[in-house]
Formats: structure tokens, sequence, C-alpha cells
């Protein structure tokens, strides 16, 4: 799910200061310790082989980000895609997978456990391939 800040509701507007808001983008029950990252990622950087051999072949970590510039075309396991656009929010829930159209600088939320677990299997992955 992504979501451009012109299509959040404003709650608050007042001199000097404009809050906006969605409720229900995602649900962190059941996680512990979420991590802050920040992705710095090329034109055609494409994750899907490095997510061979996770269940559903995919991230299994839901994430929570913004998209500071670029563009990414998300894939999920049911096969379904979304573009997200510099400047937009975004909830990714487990099942996916990330392909980088435009060079890329993404704000992310994520379970640490599981997005370690992934950022894991990939850079084992690369193990192997190098």
């Amino acid at each position: 799910m992504r979501i451009r800040r012109e299509d959040l509701s404003v709650i608050m507007d007042v001199p000097g200061a404009t809050a906006r808001q969605i409720s229900g983008f995602g649900d962190v029950s059941g996680y512990g310790s979420l991590a802050a990252e920040w992705f710095s990622l090329g034109a055609g950087t494409d994750i899907a082989p490095l997510l061979q051999g996770l269940p559903s072949n995919s991230c299994h970590a839901p994430h929570w980000g913004y998209l500071m510039s670029g563009e990414v075309v998300v894939t999920y396991a049911d096969g379904a895609t979304e573009t997200i656009h510099g400047g937009d929010l975004f909830y990714w829930p487990p099942g996916h997978s990330v392909r980088v159209e435009r060079d890329a600088e993404i704000i992310l939320f994520s379970p640490a456990q599981e997005h370690n677990t992934v950022i894991d299997h990939m850079k084992t992955v690369l193990a192997g391939a190098g």
C-alpha cells in the first residue's frame, strides 16, 4: 500500500504547521523491536534473485517507509505489482520483492529480527555468487 502526501487526511492545520495522518497503515502486533533503515539503491537493482530459497521466494518482513527519491516496483507473492514514487509513504506486507527503476533513497522501519533473517540470507546468496 502506498499513499501520496496529498492523499493523507489533514488532521491539524495551523499557521506554520500541517499534520496529516492515515490510520490502519500496517500492523506491528506480534513483532519485537523495530529497526530504522536507510537504503541507497541504484537503478536496475533487483533483489528477487537474492530471495530465492526463502518462503514464497520473497521477503517475509513487513516494512513501513518513505521513498525520498527515485522509483521502485514492488512485486507481491500473489503476482500483483505496485510502483512507489519519490515522496510516497508505503507499507509492504510480508511476501514481496523490490526492483529499482530509478536510483532510490528509501527509509524503512522493519521488525529487526525478521528483516535481519532476510538480509542474512541475501548476504549468503551474494557470498556464493562471488
